[in-house]
């Protein structure tokens, strides 16, 4: 959480003292508001707010027709629950490597596409936008799906078009940890008016016939689903909190760019620096040893400093779920049990991205804070050139 105060406790008391916030009610319908508003943010014809990131990423891939006997290519270096959203239509995660910018590498990607691959999802790590023309090439040449998970990239860019807008859909993510936040949320955006429908159905299919006109011009025919609706309350905090987002992007991006200018360890490069959200400055060291060196040196001093290799589910090596291949609770309902899924490419070992853990042991990430002023940054550029 970069930012929060008056105004979201102020929204959220409002929501509530209405005693209607229900999503689907005739007082403040923030949801809604915030639906409208984030499309202008993200530049996309459809938004729907869900509970997470992972809602959304599920309702997308659900929306896109992928399900058992399908493949969808992940990066490597991710958060488990992209690949688990995969599992949880009922396909399979094929990883593959990033590229020196921390994100999934269209190279790569290119050789792990197989007659079952159906979608490519790059992950916006970071902040760190994707190479996004070249995998968008890759999916047009091999007439995949391009999903875009931009869960830690709110409010991001890639050559002048939002982040989630430039594939077939994107998911956002606005729980604690992200640029805006409302303790939990998540959002799916996509100018497809087929995926929109699916999605809407697959996301609330326990409500969605029955309150309100949810289905008033929807083609698509009703089918069983999950149940990711938010109230108001999250529509209310999330409405205050876009507000906030330009002042914290821009703060985000003086202080990163402030600092970088400051530090003499090269730097990783970016597909879209500009565009990059500024929440992290990432440091490359020629080995992992100088790298660990370099962390341990900064150790203990106040920074927010961390080696991408030690953070745990967003390694794929510590994808427990994935790499132990159990994929539900039910056998029956274990893509990697599925008849369907058989002799898809899951014969994951710790070792098949070797690049991936090459950067990820190389890479130091010193973590922005937007309220920071010139002579923080000064000092903590003192502490990283020591």
């Amino acid at each position: 959480m970069f930012r929060v105060g008056e105004e979201e406790i102020r929204a959220f008391a409002e929501s509530l003292l209405t005693k209607d916030f229900f999503k689907i009610n005739s007082s403040g319908r923030e949801v809604f508001r915030f639906e409208e508003e984030w499309k202008k943010e993200t530049g996309t014809a459809y938004a729907l707010t869900m509970t997470s990131g992972f809602a959304a990423l599920t309702s997308a891939l659900v929306a896109m027709g992928i399900g058992p006997g399908d493949e969808v290519i992940v990066p490597g270096y991710t958060y488990i629950a992209s690949a688990l959203a995969v599992l949880s239509a009922g396909a399979i995660p094929v990883i593959a490597e990033i590229d020196e910018t921390m994100t999934l590498d269209a190279g790569d990607v290119e050789k792990k596409i197989s007659r079952a691959t159906k979608a490519l999802m790059p992950v916006h790590i970071q902040g760190f936008p994707a190479d996004l023309d070249a995998l968008k090439a890759v999916a047009d040449r091999h007439g995949l799906r391009l999903l875009e998970d931009a869960c830690q990239a709110d409010g991001g860019s890639y050559h002048g078009k939002k982040l989630g807008s430039v594939g077939d859909a994107g998911a956002f993510s606005f729980n604690f940890f992200k640029v805006i936040t409302a303790g939990e949320g998540g959002s799916l955006v996509t100018n497809d008016r087929t995926i929109y429908e699916r999605a809407l159905i697959y996301h609330d299919a326990g409500a969605v016939a029955f309150f309100g006109d949810q289905l008033r011009d929807i083609r698509e025919p009703l089918f069983g689903g999950s149940e990711f609706r938010v109230s108001d309350l999250t529509g209310a905090v999330l409405r205050a909190q876009l507000k906030r987002l330009p002042g914290i992007l821009r703060d985000l991006r003086r202080n990163r760019d402030l600092l970088a200018g400051m530090v003499r360890a090269e730097k990783a490069p970016s597909h879209d620096a500009a565009g990059d959200c500024g929440t992290t400055l990432a440091l490359r060291f020629e080995t992992a040893k100088a790298c660990r060196a370099f962390a341990a040196k900064c150790a203990g001093k106040g920074l927010s400093l961390t080696v991408p290799i030690d953070t745990g589910k967003h390694v794929y090596t510590n994808w427990t779920q994935v790499m132990e291949r159990r994929g539900a609770f039910h056998p029956a309902m274990d893509p990697y049990k599925m008849e369907a899924n058989r002799g898809l490419q899951w014969d994951y070992a710790p070792d098949m991205c070797p690049r991936t853990l090459d950067y990820l042991e190389r890479t130091a990430y010193v973590g922005i804070n937007p309220d920071w002023d010139e002579q923080k940054i000064e000092e903590i550029a003192s502490i990283l050139n020591g």
